[in-house]
């Protein structure tokens, strides 16, 4: 990583070593003839160090990670910084407003980049986000959660054939780690045709709060802070018994129904093993849904109706599935305040 000590200017405004700053990123003008702007705040250490940026809500229903820097940005050991954190709470202003993936024009920003200034809605805050952000940057943190009716446990995704960011990615102490492929439009894949490195944080559902999914985001991205010397060595224990995935592939449903007694997401379960039934209304009669392969669920639909063909749940397959599930049980315990309580007062009792 580079280190930066010369000033960096995000729009029209220049900051500094040692300086705080808010910036009002103009990106569009609504009907009204309001301008619309992207908040963007950028802290920068007094002590040079490499530039990080941290996004969420480029799919504007997708809130956990507005959340999650939210509350990092208050976090005292942000203080300590040696570098420069470029956070972005809200890219997708306009879906943000209106609850929705997309831009007004229906186009989905996140396969939109390199985008244009000249080109439609999408292609335009896809550029703006790009050249004022993202090129800034030596390394970035994405932040998502699953579609709408989706839910998908705390993973990081991310080219895994760079050991650089296989060991960033291993750091934030998601339980399990996906090498997922670059898409072509997408900001992963042209930042890294910028020689950036950018990986994924996908953790819980559209248009909610998960609390066990924010806080391990906020966790997650100061291990990582701390893994590139941007911030001094935590006083607890780093989490980093992450498992990494062979392959991925969601179970569809074999016909369409009633989906009754679902597996519940981070579950292991063996081939052939049963994720749920899919019924009539009337009950007469029943499909069960099978996994394919030994693995573990790491997305999942949380709609009881499903059309033949719906994709109802996400499996990876591990080299040991076993170890998988003691990473998710481990991420459970630690992140989860109802099941440590539950873990220690058995302790407790034995």
């Amino acid at each position: 990583m580079t280190a930066h000590h010369k000033p960096l200017k995000i729009g029209e405004v220049e900051v500094r070593p040692g300086q705080r700053v808010t910036v009002d990123l103009p990106v569009a003008r609504l009907y009204t003839d309001t301008s619309l702007n992207m908040l963007v705040k950028v802290i920068r250490g007094r002590r040079a160090g490499p530039v990080l940026f941290i996004s969420a809500a480029i799919h504007g229903d997708e809130l956990n990670g507005v959340e999650i820097i939210r509350r990092l940005l208050k976090r005292p050991s942000i203080k300590s910084l040696r570098g420069t954190v470029i956070a972005v709470p809200i890219v997708n202003v306009h879906g943000f407003l209106d609850q929705s993936r997309y831009l007004p024009d229906r186009r989905d920003l996140n396969r939109s980049f390199p985008g244009s200034p000249k080109g439609s809605i999408a292609a335009r805050l896809a550029n703006t986000f790009l050249k004022e952000v993202v090129l800034k940057s030596d390394f970035g943190i994405d932040l998502h959660t699953g579609a709408i009716d989706r839910s998908n446990l705390p993973q990081i995704r991310a080219n895994l054939d760079d050991p650089a960011v296989t060991e960033l990615a291993q750091a934030f102490g998601a339980p399990v780690i996906v090498n997922a492929n670059m898409r072509e439009g997408s900001l992963r894949a042209c930042a890294a045709g910028h020689g950036i490195p950018v990986m994924i944080y996908e953790a819980g559902e559209a248009l909610r709060f998960d609390e066990v999914c924010i806080r391990a985001g906020i966790r997650g991205i100061l291990q990582v802070m701390r893994k590139l010397d941007m911030l001094p060595p935590g006083r607890g224990k780093t989490i980093s018994h992450a498992v990494m995935a062979r392959s991925t592939s969601w179970v569809r449903a074999p016909s369409s129904g009633i989906v009754t007694g679902p597996v519940e997401l981070g579950s292991r379960v063996k081939e052939n093993d049963r994720l749920a039934l899919i019924s009539d209304p009337l009950g007469d009669r029943e499909d069960a849904v099978l996994a394919p392969f030994d693995g573990i669920v790491i997305g999942c639909s949380r709609l009881p109706l499903a059309h033949e063909g719906d994709a109802l749940f996400h499996l990876a397959a591990f080299r040991s599935v076993v170890r998988a599930e003691n990473a998710v049980e481990e991420f459970a315990t630690i992140h989860d305040p109802a099941l440590r309580r539950t873990v220690e007062s058995d302790l407790l009792e034995t």
